[in-house]
């Protein structure tokens, strides 16, 4: 039975790999999670609860950034793959909490990859994301494309990350494979992200803000789309580059931009709510429009996302609803 360790696995997309993992029944998960107060911590606490009712998942709550404790995890444990999911999220936080990002994303993934190379794995899946692709006009969004010009902190983090991976691929022959996610949305998801606030503020009837005018378009992925290609990547063993390093960077996006108004008119339909929407300018640091180019991913994986906005958002106003009034109108 292989050991998986996932970061981040009381966040959104960690919960969600790492239950899928502990269904399949073929593994040890090892879950690293420091239950940060980015956002409400009990949610993070109701998912590992969840968890950890599998006898097969074990936890551990401390920072990737804390170097010594990851050693000794990796000492102990010695995982077959590890999967990072672990990092301080958000474009918008990023421009006034920049020491979060430094200290998670830098030297967190520095720790990881100092693990990976002391004590060898199959292989180390990390998250990138789509915000690499900064401000570029080209769509759709191709690994191939340049991704130079971040316009926020957290998108240089993560392009940092992509660099790092390389370098210690190319030194050190760690089979890696960054992952670059679209606009992830699904029940148990963050509180912080916008399908999440909208549905809060349309249910308490307070208004919703759109910003760049609502002229924005967004390549929503479901949670569940994302699981199944994280899990592809996974049993795909890692193939060498023209330079015979085993490093690669993948979309994993649903290949289809939704404007704004379409997205919020989806979620009134499925939450049976009006939205109240009011303008803003276009916010500092981010984009009008994301949109992946799946070639890679479908090519080298067989893998297409399948899950439509409407049956996503279905999925999710169903569970929130539901959470909503367990947790006292949420």
């Amino acid at each position: 039975m292989k050991k998986i360790l996932v970061t981040g696995a009381a966040g959104f997309i960690g919960f969600h790999l790492c239950h899928a993992l502990l269904k399949e029944g073929n593994y040890e998960v090892i879950g690293v999670d420091n239950l940060n107060s980015y956002y409400d911590v009990t949610l993070k606490k109701e998912r590992e609860a969840i968890l950890l009712q599998s006898s097969l998942y074990r936890s551990e709550h401390f920072g990737i950034e804390e170097k010594e404790k990851m050693f000794s995890l990796f000492e102990k444990e010695r995982p077959d793959i590890v999967i990072h999911l672990a990092a301080q999220a958000g474009v918008r936080y990023s421009i006034t909490h920049p020491d979060d990002y430094i200290t998670s994303n830098l030297l967190g993934f520095y720790s990881i990859l100092e693990c990976c190379r002391h004590y060898p794995v199959e292989q180390l899946l990390y998250a990138s994301s789509s915000s690499v692709y900064g401000s570029n006009q080209k769509v759709p969004y191709s690994v191939k494309d340049k991704t130079d010009s971040p316009v926020s902190l957290y998108a240089a983090t993560k392009k940092s990350n992509e660099l790092l991976a390389y370098a210690y691929s190319h030194l050190y022959q760690i089979p890696a494979r960054g992952v670059r996610f679209f606009t992830v949305y699904g029940e148990w998801g963050r509180p912080d992200m916008a399908y999440f606030s909208f549905a809060k503020k349309m249910m308490n009837h307070e208004p919703i803000t759109l910003f760049n005018n609502g002229k924005m378009e967004r390549d929503f992925t479901y949670v569940g789309d994302i699981v199944d290609g994280l899990l592809h990547m996974m049993n795909t063993p890692a193939k060498e580059d023209e330079n015979h390093v085993k490093h690669h960077v993948y979309n994993l996006g649903n290949h289809h931009p939704v404007p704004l108004f379409e997205f919020v008119s989806t979620l009134e339909e499925v939450l049976g709510e009006k939205a109240i929407i009011q303008y803003a300018p276009m916010q500092m640091g981010d984009v009008v429009r994301t949109y992946s180019d799946q070639e890679d991913t479908m090519k080298e994986f067989h893998y297409s996302p399948s899950t439509s906005l409407k049956d996503g958002l279905s999925r999710f106003a169903t569970w929130y609803l539901s959470w909503r009034n367990s947790h006292h109108g949420y």
